[in-house]
């Protein structure tokens, strides 16, 4: 269990002020002069020392991500910011947006510095509209404070913040389908190379991060890599905002340490499963993207990226989503599927047509209108979409289909069956 000296997001649920004065109060913007005077060499060594791993979904050691961008460029870099979460079940980014922005905004100037950009965007999903307006609060404090703008903090570095307001995309989640709708386009996926940094935001060099991974870089310089190294598991370091939602008594956002086990996670936290753990059907682990895993997995499994990919799913957004007994597990599914079809943008042939194909399916899966061979045409279906189009929508929308045919086959057949026996019995 997580020590509370040991939390990073100490308003998390918006107990105190998100202002400046109380953002002070819980320790941010404390050194952060210090922590740009000792240079940007130093900031992505201390970052890759932490082992922090994306937080938006991806796992990418994030130290390792700051230190592609390049040195010794003319053109101008920038830091783009992903605070879309558009994912179902996800909701912790909105959070520390609307609770604790300034760990955000002084997030933004620490990366800003160490990566040599001269201005940060925040990608905002454009239904946050409260949270939009508390992390412009936090921006308009730390310019007027000079924290931010010309001479940030003191330091002789010039940065600035902009919010941008997304048009509610999931697909402009992905980092170059964002850069794309932040130029004013229609937010469609890049061809990757070239990445973004090195032809990024208005063709110069970017990088896009979760709005949790850079709200967490601050406290990592102030205590230091090895601090955060030393939680969690080797490779899955430092703590996590996990999402609980579903059948559990006391849904939630909580932060806690890498490699929890799952079943101590909504025990502790979520007041445990609806009806008792006995009463559990299926989880799924990282939001709607990733596979579910039936009960007898979720009894032992930790919370981190190895463990989770280890049995097949993964730890995505941590977006834990708790399904009971008395969920219809395929029901559940082919409303995922439908969503993924609804959100893909059309560019990839694989997932245009495939996604709507997956839905069509799941749906006669769920009346029972398919036959047994279906099944596995189904399944084959799902790997001729993931890892064929430009950017992981595709996966997302085949991985549930997958989960579920992997785990829950023997009720895909029975509702067949079931049907089959009605029609002759009719």
């Amino acid at each position: 269990m997580l020590r509370d000296q040991d939390r990073i997001f100490t308003n998390l649920h918006g107990y105190d002020d998100f202002r400046l004065a109380g953002a002070r109060r819980r320790g941010d913007w404390d050194g952060t002069r210090d922590i740009i005077a000792k240079g940007p060499d130093w900031i992505v060594q201390e970052m890759k020392a932490s082992g922090l791993r994306g937080r938006g979904g991806a796992g990418f050691p994030t130290g390792v991500k700051w230190s592609f961008m390049p040195k010794n460029d003319p053109r101008p870099s920038y830091l783009v910011v992903n605070a879309d979460e558009g994912e179902p079940g996800t909701c912790k980014d909105r959070e520390i947006m609307r609770h604790d922005p300034h760990k955000l905004v002084e997030g933004c100037l620490i990366a800003g510095f160490a990566m040599k950009a001269i201005a940060a965007y925040i990608y905002i999903r454009g239904e946050f509209l409260r949270e939009a307006q508390a992390l412009q609060t936090a921006i308009d404090e730390a310019y007027e404070a000079g924290l931010i703008g010309r001479n940030a903090c003191g330091s002789g570095y010039d940065f600035d913040v902009y919010i941008h307001l997304g048009a509610g995309a999931y697909i402009c989640g992905e980092e170059t389908a964002l850069i794309e709708s932040l130029e004013g386009k229609k937010g469609q996926p890049r061809l990757k190379p070239p990445f973004p940094a090195m032809a990024g935001l208005y063709g110069c060099p970017t990088t896009v991060n979760n709005v949790e991974s850079i709200a967490v870089a601050p406290t990592i310089l102030r205590r230091s890599g090895a601090w955060f190294a030393g939680l969690g598991r080797e490779n899955n370091t430092g703590t996590k905002i996990f999402s609980i939602s579903g059948h559990v008594n006391k849904p939630c956002n909580i932060e806690e340490e890498m490699g929890i086990p799952l079943r101590e996670l909504i025990e502790r936290h979520a007041g445990g499963v609806r009806g008792g753990w006995d009463n559990l059907l299926a989880i799924i682990p990282g939001g709607s993207s990733v596979p579910l895993l039936p009960k007898s997995t979720c009894d032992d499994i930790l919370m981190d990226f190895d463990s989770l990919r280890a049995v097949k799913s993964g730890l995505g957004t941590a977006a834990v989503i708790v399904m009971d007994k008395s969920t219809d597990v395929v029901r559940a599914i082919a409303r995922l599927s439908k969503f993924y079809m609804h959100e893909s943008c059309g560019q990839c042939t694989p997932c245009r047509e495939g996604t709507g194909w997956l839905w069509r399916t799941m749906d006669r899966m769920v009346k029972g209108h398919a036959t047994l061979p279906e099944i596995d045409r189904l399944e084959q279906v799902t790997y001729q979409i993931e890892g064929h189009t430009i950017c992981a929508l595709g996966d997302a929308a085949a991985w549930p289909v997958q989960g579920l045919i992997r785990h829950f086959r023997p009720e895909l057949e029975r509702r067949i069956g079931a049907a089959r026996d009605a029609a002759r019995a009719a």
